[in-house]
């Protein structure tokens, strides 16, 4: 009899830079940025995409609504070129203004078979004597655990999935998406792709079976066998633990997930790959 995996409960307490919007203004200029349906947000947090105007995954946001000021907190993403697009499209007749950046601590209660997307966050200022006894809790994370669970959740990282080529449909992000806001930036792909299921590639978690593994190769290509016949994808992340590389995170060719599970890597050998818990596709 198989063993039922235990859902383990953990706690992501991590520090990230946040910036704020406020002005009377701010919710519908950031309705036209995001992916997200900012002006219907109240006093709750959306997750939402910042992406090029081709439709290219830059960042990942959360925004905190409360008291008519909208809290920008950047989960993967590179906060001062963010703050440089946000200030160079402000209009002189727009009533919105940026704050300087700052840190916030983000705790949010997780676990290993859902999607981190399901839950809400909180978050704390240094000062708060509520963090201080949130610190202190036995199932925080630490690094190692925090960035494996990462992995499994597929939650793409600054110049290895979010590189300048994959979207956030290819990256399993379609709840961050919502297909039925006004305009914003990069929408029409996002539309394209919908209308035309024309995904090329899907992000996946892969494991490494091999024991001997070719730790000299450069070449991040996953290949259909060991043959390496065809070239199905690329590895985009690598998770070390112990000085061993157990999984990591990489792009596929959505026409070969079909067909195999099992695919052949220079570097490691004999590969499985599968869905992450937190990935969302088109059907």
């Amino acid at each position: 009899m198989s063993k039922i995996k235990e859902n383990k409960k953990h706690i992501w307490l991590e520090k990230f830079d946040c910036f704020s919007i406020t002005g009377k203004d701010s919710k519908r200029f950031l309705n036209g940025i995001t992916t997200g349906n900012i002006i219907d947000l109240n006093n709750k947090v959306l997750k939402t995409c910042w992406l090029s105007p081709n439709g290219i995954l830059n960042s990942i946001l959360e925004i905190n609504c409360f008291d008519n000021q909208l809290e920008i907190i950047i989960i993967v993403g590179n906060t001062s070129e963010i703050k440089k697009y946000f200030s160079d499209i402000i209009f002189p007749s727009d009533d919105v203004s940026l704050s300087d950046t700052f840190s916030i601590n983000r705790l949010q209660h997780v676990d290993d078979i859902n999607s981190w997307r399901i839950t809400q966050p909180i978050f704390f200022k240094n000062e708060d004597k509520k963090y201080d006894l949130h610190k202190k809790n036995s199932k925080i994370m630490n690094i190692n655990e925090l960035q494996l669970w990462k992995i499994n959740q597929a939650i793409p990282s600054l110049d290895n999935e979010i590189n300048g080529k994959n979207n956030p449909l290819e990256l399993g992000l379609l709840d961050l998406i919502d297909f039925n806001k006004g305009c914003y930036l990069g929408q029409e792909t996002m539309s394209k792709i919908r209308n035309v299921s024309s995904l090329k590639q899907e992000i996946r978690v892969w494991t490494a079976k091999d024991k001997d593994l070719n730790l000299e190769s450069e070449d991040k290509k996953i290949y259909i066998n060991h043959n390496k016949e065809k070239s199905v994808g690329y590895i985009t992340s690598i998770y070390k633990l112990d000085s061993r590389i157990l999984k990591g995170l990489a792009m596929i060719k959505r026409k070969y997930l079909d067909e195999e599970n099992s695919f052949f890597s220079d570097n490691f050998g004999q590969i499985l790959v599968e869905k992450s818990v937190g990935s969302l596709f088109f059907n």
